[in-house]
């Protein structure tokens, strides 16, 4: 099977390919002679089927079976001795057929392709990169409390009327031009005052009402309003409030660390738990921000082609998370007419990343050992109540420890990174960074 390679472009190949087809026939009539000794067909004994019958019957079949086999065999020879990795999936294409006259002693293919660039990791010694310094001091633990308080906030009946912070309980009915409308009426309908969930106009109608109130207002919807059937239009407003319920927030007490797994209640132990979380926390978001500095310094000195149908690929992938995220958290996909040309950007990033740390890994041995794996699961499992639990847990499933395994091999670059880059600390406030996020 003869095959020649043509260079399309930077990355792109075309490889064309000849099949004998003497090959081509005596391999199906072995396959065909092979197949005809088990077939069973309607009026004949197993094994008993006429040959003609039996090609006759799967002679299309394992013909295409073949020759698939032999151009597969044929690119992937052609490949290795050009000594090419190819990218993504090669597109195979029959070329047109000789004019009659011609001998049809061979079938010809083409695959198009592309290949893998060349890597060269650049000079990072240029490269700055900011190591945010944060402390967690008394302060910080005192208002990480506060947003678990928050969290646990208990509602209670208020004897008084509606404020900013209020969980209302009501009935409403909205019409337009006197005609209610889709979305216009609820009952026992519960949103909290103030929240931003209703529109500014509808939660000052509610501001000051009191349990077993009514009230009839106007209000009108903003022009760039969801609902477009009430879009820029004037609305009448019934509404009845059945409850108004305030918050009431727990004490700091043996019940409240209780709750958050303290099983004696000592809320000192539990102040010590919290700023213990909440260190791990910090690390967890300055390393995050130095992860991310570290990559930009790679992507922005190692100049790089990708190719195509990797980036096609992890489009799609990136799509499919984003699917089954939305379906998490009780929405349709399909509603946000999600598709791969809006993840490009993030798929050619991710994808430029993964070659520069791959070729890393393999010319700077910047493979994680055993022990550098375990020690990152332990880390991961320390925000859990039963971390032993955690790391048996991890390490039941290869496919969940190889995500760790790319996590440490990442971590491994970073210190490369490092090493090679300025690095300059920088002081930073706790909550500017917990406000900022990872």
């Amino acid at each position: 099977m003869a095959a020649n390679v043509e260079n399309l472009g930077t990355l792109e190949r075309r490889v064309s390919m000849s099949v004998p087809v003497r090959d081509i026939e005596k391999q199906v009539d072995e396959r065909l002679k092979k197949l005809a000794r088990n077939v069973k067909m309607p009026g004949f004994r197993p094994g008993k089927v006429p040959m003609k019958i039996v090609a006759q019957t799967y002679g299309p079949q394992v013909r295409n079976e073949v020759l698939g086999d032999a151009v597969q065999k044929s690119f992937s020879d052609a490949v290795k001795e050009a000594n090419l990795r190819v990218a993504g999936y090669p597109k195979i294409e029959r070329k047109e057929e000789k004019p009659a006259d011609a001998a049809a002693d061979v079938l010809e293919f083409s695959a198009t392709f592309e290949i893998y660039p060349e890597v060269k990791p650049g000079d990072l010694s240029a490269a700055t990169l900011e190591h945010p310094k944060v402390a967690v001091d008394d302060a910080a633990v005192s208002r990480t409390i506060e947003v678990l308080r928050k969290q646990r906030t208990k509602f209670v009946a208020a004897e008084r009327p509606a404020q900013d912070g209020d969980r209302l309980t009501i009935d409403f009915n909205g019409t337009i031009d006197g005609v209610p409308f889709d979305g216009g009426a609820a009952q026992n309908f519960v949103f909290a005052l103030g929240a931003g969930s209703m529109l500014p106009e509808f939660d000052a109608a509610a501001r000051g009402m009191s349990a077993g109130e009514s009230k009839r207002f106007g209000l009108r919807f903003p022009a760039d309003y969801h609902g477009k059937d009430v879009a820029g239009k004037e609305a009448q407003f019934e509404v009845h409030v059945r409850n108004v319920d305030e918050p009431r927030l727990p004490e700091i007490d043996a019940e409240f660390a209780k709750s958050l797994g303290v099983a004696d209640g000592d809320v000192e132990k539990m102040r010590g738990e919290i700023r213990a979380n909440v260190e791990r926390e910090v690390k967890k978001r300055v390393d995050a921000r130095i992860k991310n500095q570290a990559m930009e310094a790679l992507l922005a000195t190692t100049p790089l082609v990708v190719p195509k149908a990797l980036v096609e690929m992890e489009a799609q992938q990136l799509v499919q998370r984003a699917a089954q995220d939305l379906q998490g958290r009780g929405l349709k996909p399909e509603q946000l007419n999600l598709n791969p040309q809006q993840f490009e950007d993030s798929a050619k990033r991710r994808v430029a990343l993964g070659l520069i740390i791959a070729e890393l890994a393999r010319v700077e041995n910047l493979q994680p050992k055993p022990a550098e794996v375990r020690a990152l699961v332990e880390q991961e499992a320390q925000s859990y109540e039963s971390p032993a639990e955690v790391v048996k847990w991890f390490y039941m499933q290869p496919q969940r420890l190889s995500e760790m395994e790319a996590m440490a091999l990442e971590a491994n670059v970073v210190k490369w990174v490092l090493s090679k880059a300025k690095v300059t600390e920088k002081d930073m406030g706790f909550d500017e960074l917990m406000g900022a996020g990872s």
